[in-house]
């Protein structure tokens, strides 16, 4: 208890401070007869006063504990009534206060029970009864007062762990909330990027090329309705994960919800280079045995590898668009599965250019996708490496593959 609490006490504290007065006056009334018995008329009123200064002084013990309590314990060496008012002070001091102000206070408490006897023997009493008797009932104060103090003090630990593991939960919330938005974020990146650049390739030959035939016309047209549409869709997909729970565990909804479009797999692959190779990119597609298989690979990793492909294919567009692009899917069950997309730094390497891809304009690029893939590879459980190795960029990805 603070110093300034007496200043501003409590219904409570009332309650208490008025219940500890009269406890201490209670012991005076119970122990009026025997010392009216045994000392004379001027110092039984002189204790009498003294014990009602020391009843009165209890107020005080909220502000001033530790003083109250060593002057009133001393008191109780030469005074029959202040010995009730001092236990109380001494309760007040092992509630409030460290052990170390306790046990002096009590050692003090002990060697009083020892001087009363010999200033005042008590008729029929011996020494040693005394004392003992004095001992016991301010050890057993004491002992009252470290057992409440004990439940105070969990009470605070519990109400501290409370709010800690509210504070913690809140944190969690906003953690969740972040890596939602992550999520979408690489989900806006990875699926939009592609169709806008598909978009962004047709849309510039269209440009570049106003006197080509119907029939080209006609095709680059379709293409981009498709791929708008198909932009469309993948951006309620993505938006999906707002409202539809983690189905998979595999970070971040892309399992969908309850009526969302299934998520492409790695038995999509063949459809996504086909629209690589419409948007006029070469590209050379292998995939060996076992992961031609349908349904060999898990969900979760050709998912994975499904997006590490299409971003591949987006940047070999937006980076190197007359550059031949060379993907290749190896791996078994218990060993893992391996991405490799590649392509030559020079237009001129290896393959001749893709056709049309010099009329259309640069793409721009946010820079952050390859390092979106790299942080999609790691939550997969993988690892992602992309740059120059001799005269081609790579792309390169382990993803595990439980057996």
């Amino acid at each position: 208890m603070n110093s300034s609490s007496g200043d501003a006490r409590t219904a409570r504290d009332w309650i208490v401070d008025i219940s500890c007065f009269l406890l201490a006056a209670a012991f005076i009334l119970l122990t009026a007869d025997s010392a009216a018995r045994d000392t004379t008329h001027s110092v039984l009123v002189a204790d009498q006063l003294v014990g009602a200064l020391s009843c009165a002084a209890l107020w005080l013990r909220r502000r001033w504990p530790v003083a109250l309590a060593t002057v009133l314990v001393a008191l109780s060496a030469f005074s029959q009534f202040v010995p009730g008012a001092a236990a109380v002070a001494l309760f007040t001091v092992t509630v409030h206060r460290p052990f170390r102000v306790t046990a002096w206070l009590g050692g003090l408490a002990v060697a009083t029970t020892v001087v009363y006897p010999l200033l005042r023997p008590e008729p029929g009493l011996s020494l040693a009864a005394a004392v003992l008797v004095g001992s016991m009932l301010y050890l057993a104060v004491i002992g009252w007062g470290m057992f409440v103090r004990s439940r105070r003090q969990l009470l605070l630990s519990l109400r501290e762990r409370a709010r800690r593991a509210e504070a913690e939960a809140g944190l969690r919330a906003e953690r969740a909330q972040r890596l939602t938005r992550e999520r979408i974020a690489r989900e806006m990146h990875d699926v939009l990027a592609h169709r806008l650049s598909l978009l962004s390739v047709h849309a510039g030959a269209l440009e570049y090329r106003p006197d080509a035939p119907p029939e080209q016309i006609a095709v680059a047209a379709g293409v981009i309705r498709d791929s708008a549409h198909q932009a469309l869709e993948d951006l309620r997909e993505v938006i999906g994960v707002l409202r539809a729970p983690d189905d998979d565990g595999d970070g971040g909804g892309e399992g969908g919800g309850s009526g969302a479009r299934p998520q492409p797999t790695l038995t999509d692959l063949p459809r996504l280079v086909a629209e690589a190779r419409l948007a006029g990119t070469d590209v050379s597609y292998e995939a060996v045995e076992p992961v031609s298989a349908a349904g060999s690979v898990p969900a979760a990793t050709g998912r994975t590898a499904y997006r590490i492909v299409q971003e591949g294919l987006t940047n070999a567009r937006k980076h190197a668009p007359d550059a031949a692009v060379d993907v290749r899917i190896t791996g078994a069950a218990g060993e893992g599965l391996s991405v490799s997309i590649s392509n030559p730094l020079a237009p001129d390497a290896g393959r001749p250019p893709a056709a049309g891809a010099s009329a259309s304009p640069a793409i721009p690029g946010a820079g952050a996708g390859l390092i979106g893939l790299a942080e999609r590879a790691q939550l997969a459980g993988g690892r992602l490496e992309s740059g120059a190795d001799g005269a081609a960029f790579r792309l390169s990805a382990w993803l595990p593959w439980p057996a």
